[in-house]
């Protein structure tokens, strides 16, 4: 298939998780042969109005982010000249949904909207109208797909799509070093590692060593925060690893603990999961990473400190794994294969197979 996707703004911009996720889309289908376009704002310089790189050809709507208004007055007609069997554009900025789909109509092709929602979904006219548009709307979560609905989006064309892992490349990475509890996330205001450091410090008179991936501003505090509390002895802060370093830490940790309390879609809980540790979620209104664990025997929810040390201990009953196949479905290729049957499904619709 011939495929348009359109996002003022790339990952080459501005390394954000919408960004991130857009990217990663098209790369999947790059790889599964598909012709696909990306139409943005330029992002490089002297090698002319399209830029070929990993599969993805790139055009240049406009010179640069300071083009923002030209840009969607352009977007139709280069959409329509382009021809292509459906577009799907991002979010953000909601203003060049609607441009994207007056491109749509000149094309006669469906309108894919993928709504990410790592800032949220602010109830504004010009997001109330970008959920009008589509003819299907796909988001990572049920969490952000209630955000969706809830400014006005048609709940029965709203689609769930997880953000993808590579299952074979968790079988093929050598487990790391046994720990006992593992945490991965940027070390934010966000990031809530207090609730897990509390949890441990309920269980210092248990024998246990955890670990903590991940940097950022909040690092000092939360070692200042394990040394007072007693445990910084057990708790090691191992800082920023590479994905393999990552996955290697996960199959040889017994349990993830998921504590933040923003999250759209869970991204590292998954790969760890999937690398046979036992999830452990606590539950907040803006976080979707308890529906990754919900009615799985190895997953566990709470809602307190105490709950959480608690399943902690539940846990030490479970078998320790490397691997668990049960999230074969959240592979890349699987991921593909769902955005696929949605665009054929939507030509089908609109008589175009």
């Amino acid at each position: 298939m011939r495929l348009a996707f359109v996002s003022f703004e790339t990952a080459h911009h501005r390394d954000s998780e919408t960004n991130q996720r857009f990217r990663t889309i098209l790369e999947l289908l790059a790889q599964r042969g598909h012709d696909v376009h990306w139409y943005c704002a330029d992002f490089w310089t002297d090698q002319g109005a399209t830029l070929e790189r990993e599969g993805i050809t790139y055009h240049a709507v406009v010179d640069g982010l300071d083009a923002r208004h030209s840009f969607l007055v352009r977007l139709p007609f280069v959409l329509a000249a382009a021809n292509p069997d459906v577009i799907h554009t991002s979010a953000q900025p909601p203003s060049q949904v609607l441009a994207a789909r007056v491109g749509a109509v000149l094309a006669r092709t469906p309108l894919v909207l993928e709504w990410y929602g790592d800032d949220g979904i602010p109830e504004t006219r010009w997001t109330q109208l970008a959920a009008d548009r589509p003819d299907r709307i796909v988001t990572p979560s049920e969490l952000v797909a209630t955000w969706a609905q809830e400014i006005g989006a048609d709940g029965g064309i709203i689609e769930t799509a997880p953000n993808p892992i590579d299952c074979e490349r968790v079988r093929d990475v050598d487990p790391g070093e046994d720990v006992d509890v593992i945490y991965a996330r940027r070390l934010d205001e966000g990031a809530n590692l207090e609730s897990l450091l509390l949890g441990l410090a309920e269980l210092r008179d248990r024998d246990w060593q955890a670990t903590v991936v991940g940097d950022g501003p909040e690092r000092e505090r939360y070692e200042t925060l394990a040394s007072d509390l007693r445990i910084d002895d057990r708790v090691t802060f191992v800082g920023d690893l590479e994905l393999d370093e990552r996955i290697a830490a996960y199959r040889g940790a017994h349990v993830f603990a998921q504590t933040a309390e923003h999250c759209v879609f869970p991204t590292e809980m998954l790969w760890a999961i999937a690398a046979g540790c036992v999830g452990i979620v606590e539950y907040h209104a803006n976080s979707s990473a308890h529906e990754l664990v919900e009615g799985w025997d190895r997953g566990f929810r709470t809602t307190s400190e105490d709950e959480l040390a608690e399943a902690i201990l539940a846990a030490g009953d479970l078998e320790h794994r490397e691997y668990d196949d049960r999230f074969a479905d959240y592979d890349r290729s699987a991921v593909a294969d769902q955005y696929l049957e949605q665009y054929r499904t939507l030509q089908e619709d609109h008589g175009l197979l």
